[in-house]
């Protein structure tokens, strides 16, 4: 048995003409037009190429892009005046501040200083509260991409037994909470489990986040599992760099049941959601309902 490739980048194509169709509606009835505000400090070569594309893809759904760029020595202070100017716009719907920042800057307060109903990164402590008691919340880009897939690929999850490997903020703990909403029983496993292979083996859906390159091996993996790798990690193999996943791709590939590849799964459904979050950011704003076929 070979297991199913779950597409991310097809997927991710199909996210954004529903992100599109949805953002025509919006502007057709109610005048409004979805914007999105990109910070980002320093010159790193890879984050100036993901805004690039995060701005592409907004502009192609018809929505507003706004992008900051700031050199590397900005200071707190300016940076959060910054983000009270776009808090206070009512064109932006939605702020993101590319990670990571610079050493001089406190992470935890730049997040916590964006309006949390403009958060779509889903990270302000606010949002992180709403997901963790099942309210209305904007949800991390990364694990709303892996719920869209497990949903579209399952239906269904109810009952089915989740083990997500990783408690990172960014990821782990906001896709156990998720998974918890499809009523799964979940477990969040990470390097101090004890017997972590068992751990897996007992998972219908193994969800990899833990960024360490092909950590989880084939023979982890249960016979028809549902496999969503998270990881994206750069190794050197015969004299080449590669992006691998945190699962072993060839050995898992021969037992799961359906399974991510890296590159091409998780990766492009982080700036669909992204737009999705935008899109539902917006209709909250304006007190409308928020497309359900974009969020939780």
């Amino acid at each position: 048995m070979t297991a199913t490739i779950l597409d991310g980048k097809a997927f991710a194509a199909q996210v954004r003409t529903r992100v599109a169709a949805h953002v025509g509606r919006l502007s057709a009835a109610h005048g409004l037009v979805p914007g999105l505000a990109v910070v980002l400090l320093g010159d790193d070569p890879a984050s100036h190429v993901y805004v690039r594309s995060k701005g592409k893809h907004t502009v192609e759904a018809g929505m507003r892009s706004f992008e900051h760029l700031l050199p590397a020595e900005t200071s707190q202070e300016q940076l959060l005046t910054l983000i009270a100017a776009l808090n206070a716009d009512p064109a932006v719907h939605g702020i993101l501040v590319q990670l990571p920042l610079p050493a001089h800057l406190n992470a935890d307060l730049v997040i916590n200083a964006i309006d949390p109903a403009k958060d779509v990164d889903g990270f302000h402590i606010l949002n992180v509260g709403l997901l963790g008691t099942g309210q209305k919340a904007m949800v991390p880009c990364t694990p709303l991409g892996c719920l869209m897939m497990l949903r579209d690929h399952l239906g269904d999850m109810s009952g089915l037994n989740a083990v997500v490997v990783g408690r990172s903020n960014i990821v782990g703990k906001p896709m156990a909470q998720l998974l918890l909403g499809e009523n799964c029983t979940v477990t969040l496993a990470h390097s101090r489990t004890r017997d972590l292979a068992a751990v897996c083996r007992s998972a219908d859906i193994l969800v990899a986040a833990v960024g360490r390159a092909e950590m989880i091996p084939g023979d982890w993996i249960r016979p028809g599992a549902t496999v969503i790798d998270v990881g994206i990690n750069r190794v050197e193999r015969d004299g080449k760099k590669r992006l691998v996943g945190d699962v072993d791709f060839a050995g898992a590939v021969q037992v799961a049941g359906a399974i991510t590849p890296v590159p091409g799964g998780v990766g492009p459904m982080t700036i669909a959601c992204l737009l999705a979050n935008t899109v539902t950011a917006a209709c909250r704003a304006q007190g409308l309902d928020a497309p359900t076929d974009l969020t939780v």
